[in-house]
């Protein structure tokens, strides 16, 4: 194990904890609810919730075409693979802007309910996530070229590095959306 797996390992450890200890309290708050919680279906948009989690994990397979490629050193297709998961990830953001701007549209604030506090807490901070995902793979995909030509091991490294982020966020995903989405 070399040292960027070691320290995405570590970090994604902590992020476990960060997630876990939020989607604990989701549940507690939803057991220990005094009123009825909230279908989620009948109060958020379901069509584009499922667009948003099709989107993302469309982004996680573009994400492994592209460590693949590089893998194989075949530099032509990784860039177009890591820039379609940057383009996915951005349509991502933009179907969750949506989201929002629905519930804003019809009075939902985090101030509404302990559900859309919850909501607009965890989905907030998954799109963080996202943004802070598309940001490392755009650096990636734009010093890939040089990068591989001085040191190709080290790319390939950051490279698998950043797809392991990358798909705990879609697992988190994967998680959130029946979650909020479908129970």
């Amino acid at each position: 194990m070399h040292n960027v797996q070691l320290g995405i390992w570590l970090f994604l450890a902590s992020e476990v904890m960060l997630f876990g200890a939020l989607f604990a309290a989701y549940l507690l708050l939803r057991v220990g609810a005094a009123d009825p919680w909230p279908p989620g279906a009948t109060i958020l948009d379901l069509p584009l919730g499922l667009l948003a989690t099709f989107v993302l994990i469309l982004s996680n397979v573009t994400m492994v075409a592209g460590w693949s490629a590089l893998l194989r050193q075949r530099l032509a297709l990784y860039r177009p693979a890591l820039g379609l998961t940057v383009a996915l990830a951005a349509t991502f953001l933009a179907l969750q802007g949506a989201a929002y701007s629905d519930a804003f549209g019809r009075g939902l604030y985090p101030s509404t309910s302990t559900f859309f506090a919850l909501y607009f807490t965890l989905t907030g901070l998954t799109a963080v996530h996202v943004l802070g995902g598309a940001l490392m793979i755009l650096y990636l995909w734009a010093s890939g070229p040089g990068f591989w030509k001085r040191a190709p091991q080290q790319l390939l490294h950051r490279v698998e590095a950043s797809g392991l982020f990358w798909h705990f966020v879609g697992l988190v995903w994967i998680f959130l959306f029946p979650l909020l989405y479908l129970i």
